[in-house]
């Protein structure tokens, strides 16, 4: 796969990084983003570096930027970047994990269709599923991790967020589906399937709608991003996508 492709998608993730932001600061090899709305968020108020940097400096550097917070979140675009930030970063306190950059191709796969929704069809399944991951953390850090979806919406030309109902109505799988046409660029991020409604074919009428919007949309490039030791990368492996990069992710507290 053409570097290029991958340079394309990086620079997708950082423009959505930087449009989605309340505000944001630019940093030595690249920005810090902020959200007050959402302070409880890791992921609206982080640090992100998608140029070279001085890895040595980088702790320095995230202090600094997310002194006032009770956490450190840094999101590295470049995989020999990530690379070479590790042993500073893991030196200074942080845990890191690696995610795959899984491009799809080829026809999309089959399944029934999913259909848009607003953040009010996904409120509930989606704080019954941070209830369960967090059990411990008070009403306002769950609210804040699920609103903070609706902020998405500043984060590419076209965001839609799609999902899959029971007979009954209930929403049993849903996903976020960013896509910029300019560039025909697409990203499925936060595929989620209620725990009671797995293995029931939902996941895929999601997916399989993601796909299809994104190539009518005339987007050649879609992508998603995945836990590198965790199994839903093997599922998606099995409907057409394919490991073409690395991102890294270093967080404390």
């Amino acid at each position: 796969m053409p570097s290029s492709e991958l340079q394309r998608i990086n620079a997708f993730l950082s423009a959505f990084a930087r449009r989605q932001a309340a505000r944001t600061v630019g940093l030595p090899g690249g920005f810090a983003v902020y959200d007050d709305a959402f302070a409880h968020s890791r992921a609206n108020n982080q640090v992100f570096i998608d140029t070279a940097v001085d890895s040595e400096e980088l702790p320095a550097v995230a202090e600094q930027a997310l002194g006032h917070l009770p956490h450190r979140m840094i999101s590295v675009l470049d995989h020999e970047v990530g690379m070479a930030c590790a042993e500073p970063l893991i030196r200074a306190g942080y845990n890191h994990s690696t995610y795959l950059v899984m491009r799809h191709a080829g026809p999309v796969p089959a399944g029934r269709p999913a259909e848009e929704l607003d953040l009010d069809a996904i409120r509930t399944p989606l704080t019954r599923r941070w209830r369960g991951l967090l059990p411990d953390v008070d009403n306002e850090v769950v609210r804040h991790l699920v609103d903070r979806r609706e902020a998405r919406r500043r984060g590419a030309d076209i965001v839609r967020f799609i999902g899959a109902r029971t007979e009954e109505g209930e929403v049993a799988s849903w996903a976020d589906l960013y896509m910029d046409p300019a560039t025909g660029t697409a990203q499925v991020e936060d595929l989620i399937t209620s725990e009671s409604h797995l293995k029931h074919g939902y996941a895929d009428a999601v997916l399989t709608t993601a796909l299809r919007l994104a190539v009518a949309a005339g987007c050649g490039t879609r992508f998603l991003t995945a836990d590198a030791t965790d199994w839903p990368r093997h599922w998606y492996e099995r409907r057409g996508f394919s490991v073409i990069g690395y991102s890294h992710c270093f967080e404390r507290g």
